[in-house]
């Protein structure tokens, strides 16, 4: 039976629904008897289906910030403009995820590997099947959703209009794996995880927080604690602290303590090995010159896990494409838009990017 959490419900995540795939066979050689995508959308596709947007959904994350932050009247991302369609991943609590499934055979522990090309390849047929889109005016996502629109633009760049991977690399780094491997053992080492056999999220307190603890260390640059910034960002009880050990505990552990554990488990296991250059042999800058999207990669300034170092490098092998860079002390977790400069220059270079030409670059 699945397992009942109520942060996963549209009264915490807003409103969704689900769409089925039925049989969907993965990369890893795993299946999902019937896959299920929780799609929130905004707007109406016009008559030519030519104004679609999709935003594939970030690590640990759902469609809900996107719709909080990003998606409004008068925004680059305006639904009175274009049809905004927000899919959440395979394996967030929301589609078909470890925790959630009525299939006993890929529950919990025995969920599938899934790969970031799994979600591409989905989110591709739940567009041509249930929307009837066959070309997306852009891609965007941050951070995992990054991942996924740089594999859009890769995998399928007859589709792809525009690309805007923002904090986020197209083949994930030695160092990020290595972070991300310190993340998951953080929960799998707390007893209560049970191999994946828990009978509660309650039952792995204990590495959700020490989870936390670690994304308080590298999800948020040094200066944004050493410069007090947190002390004006509310905590979900809109009160504000002065004391960091208070943010940290009310804030970042309080967020994650409520997630379900294998949720993260088969979302950081994904995370660990996005790479486009699989699409191409392994090779890198075959498959980055695949891509005729018109392309703004925008790094975060302070980001940690995907420095403007590592983002550049690949934005270089993009043909046509621009280096747009981010401002936000809080560094990755900048794409939770704590700062207006940050948002304000993701609007601005979105709004740029919607109306460069229709036509992809080198067509």
């Amino acid at each position: 039976m699945p397992i009942q959490n109520p942060f996963y419900s549209p009264e915490a995540q807003g409103p969704y629904e689900l769409h089925s795939l039925g049989r969907f066979e993965l990369e890893e050689g795993g299946v999902i008897p019937d896959l299920r995508l929780a799609v929130a959308t905004h707007g109406e596709l016009n008559a030519d289906k030519s104004n679609a947007i999709l935003i594939p959904t970030w690590f640990s994350g759902t469609h809900q910030t996107w719709e909080q932050v990003y998606i409004g009247a008068g925004k680059a991302l305006d639904p009175e403009k274009y049809f905004i369609v927000i899919v959440n991943q395979i394996g967030n609590g929301l589609s078909t995820s470890p925790h959630n499934t009525e299939d006993s055979d890929i529950a919990m522990s025995k969920f599938p590997k899934v790969r970031i090309g799994d979600d591409v390849r989905a989110q591709e047929q739940l567009l041509r099947e249930v929307f009837g889109i066959e070309r997306l005016a852009l891609v965007v996502g941050g951070s995992m959703g990054a991942q996924q629109t740089w594999e859009w633009a890769v995998r399928f760049p007859e589709k792809v209009l525009r690309a805007a991977p923002i904090a986020g690399t197209a083949q994930n780094t030695p160092h990020d794996f290595l972070f991300t491997q310190t993340l998951l053992e953080a929960i799998t080492s707390d007893p209560g995880w049970a191999g994946g056999e828990y009978a509660s999220h309650l039952d792995v307190q204990a590495g959700l927080g020490r989870h936390a603890d670690i994304w308080a260390i590298m999800g948020l640059s040094t200066d944004f604690w050493k410069s007090g910034f947190w002390k004006a960002v509310p905590l979900p009880n809109g009160e504000t602290t002065d004391d960091y050990n208070e943010f940290q505990a009310g804030f970042i552990r309080a967020l994650f303590q409520l997630m379900d554990p294998n949720a993260l488990i088969a979302m950081g296991w994904k995370w660990q090995r996005g790479d486009v250059a699989r699409n191409t042999d392994g090779d890198l800058a075959a498959a980055l010159g695949r891509i005729t999207a018109k392309t703004f990669v925008m790094p975060i300034d302070h980001d940690m896990f995907f420095p403007v170092t590592d983002c550049e490098a690949e934005q270089r092998l993009v043909p046509g494409s621009e280096l747009r860079v981010l401002p936000s002390i809080a560094g990755h977790f900048g794409l939770f838009g704590f700062n207006p400069e940050y948002l304000e220059a993701v609007d601005r270079n979105l709004a740029e990017l919607l109306a460069s030409p229709l036509e992809p670059h080198g067509s």
